[in-house]
């Protein structure tokens, strides 16, 4: 089965433009091995979801290598789909089907797996499997997706953008579903627009933009690289032209500033001296604060960082598409 759940070499994929191919993914090299939560971290558009439906087998790379399981989709698929879960961005069931039929449908699907029953304790849904699909909330509905994506016991676990939407309970009941699923040993490949849900579940991420992994590395080392620890925001109060970010550069322990909406945001090694420094700094400038928070450096001060914008800023949704380049409509596919 080879030593990596997942292995991928100078992986490209191109689709057709009015003005010339154009680029998804740019040659990713990516290694992950067993055991392990892999994060996937990038904006829309980025390369990301063209790279996950490759290797979840439902779309075909223009060149470069892939390996899943140590098998390879054009020799193995039928292989591969027996010992890998998938759950897309949107997953939509017959509303008049209870929760155990559709566990127990999917079972069916698979030579081996788990019993109905056992999945859906796993998930936490066991009291409503006779309950129809339509009386679920939209937490138990995303539960019950990635109940039929574990029920043919997989090796390997594609979750794409799982909590999005979510309220925050519901979304920690679905960190604890990874977290089980990655304690048997198991390995889960994630992707996410929540820097705080790759930080506390994924051992390693890599973050991607256009088309190219530019960072990767576990949370906390990728956090260190930035250099310093905390985050200090502020905004300034008055009529006068706001300064240019530089201009707080040279303040003690100041690593980096940027403008961050309405205000500013300075990376700093020592917040109990760069902010009387920068409070200083104001006074003699004829400055007053219009408001003033400290916070720990994260994952998303690292993409902003490395690419000069947000994980979540607004950007053209990438174009889901099947093998042959057309427009791809999202579904259950197992």
């Amino acid at each position: 089965m080879g030593d990596w759940a997942i292995r991928v070499k100078d992986l490209r994929k191109q689709y057709p433009g009015r003005d010339g191919p154009v680029d998804a993914v740019s040659g990713i090299d990516l290694e992950v091995p067993f055991g392990e939560c892999f994060g996937l971290l990038g904006p829309n558009g980025a390369g990301k979801t063209t790279t996950v439906e490759i290797l979840e087998g439902l779309n075909q790379p223009t060149s470069g290598e892939v390996e899943v399981l140590g098998l390879r989709w054009q020799d193995d698929e039928a292989a591969i789909r027996e010992r890998i879960g998938v759950t897309l961005q949107e997953t939509r069931f017959p509303e008049k089907q209870t929760v155990y039929e559709m566990v127990r449908l999917f079972r069916s699907f698979y030579r081996d797996g788990l019993e109905p029953h056992e999945v859906l304790e796993r998930v936490s849904l066991e009291g409503k499997a006779n309950a129809y699909v339509e009386q679920l909330s939209g937490g138990q509905q995303q539960r019950l997706a990635v109940a039929v994506a574990l029920v043919g016991d997989p090796v390997l676990l594609f979750l794409d953008e799982p909590t999005t939407g979510l309220d925050p309970q519901s979304r920690r009941q679905l960190w604890d579903v990874i977290r089980d699923h990655r304690g048997r040993g198991r390995t889960t490949v994630l992707t996410t627009h929540y820097m705080d849900e790759a930080e506390r579940l994924c051992d390693r991420v890599a973050i991607i933009d256009r088309g190219k992994i530019i960072a990767l590395g576990s949370p906390a080392d990728l956090i260190a690289r930035l250099g310093g620890e905390h985050i200090v925001e502020f905004a300034l109060g008055g009529e006068a032209p706001a300064p240019v970010p530089s201009s707080f550069a040279g303040l003690p322990t100041v690593l980096a500033a940027r403008a961050e909406g309405d205000g500013f945001a300075l990376t700093v090694g020592e917040p109990h001296r760069a902010i009387p420094a920068l409070l200083d700094h104001l006074d003699d400038e004829g400055r007053h604060l219009a408001r003033l928070t400290t916070r720990q450096v994260s994952l998303e001060d690292v993409f902003v960082s490395l690419t000069g914008r947000h994980l979540r800023d607004n950007e053209p949704e990438e174009p889901a598409r099947d093998g042959s380049g057309r427009k791809r409509r999202r579904g259950r596919r197992g």
